[in-house]
């Protein structure tokens, strides 16, 4: 799979950040200081949940 870095992520090689690809119709997200630990989801429930995060519905979890 071709891992794409979050735009949000710094722009050096030693940077920690997010990363995801998509494959067979699904996205598979990984934290880049742990590759080998991915999560898989659907494009549709990917976008759910970014829409539920720019809400706020989810900052009593912090």
């Amino acid at each position: 799979m071709e891992w794409r870095k979050s735009s949000f992520s710094g722009h050096g090689e030693e940077e920690n950040c997010v990363e995801l690809a998509a494959a067979d119709g699904k996205i598979w997200l990984r934290e880049s200081d742990t590759p080998t630990a991915a999560i898989r989801t659907t494009p549709a429930r990917l976008g759910t949940f970014i829409r539920t995060v720019k809400t706020g519905a989810l900052d009593h979890l912090s």
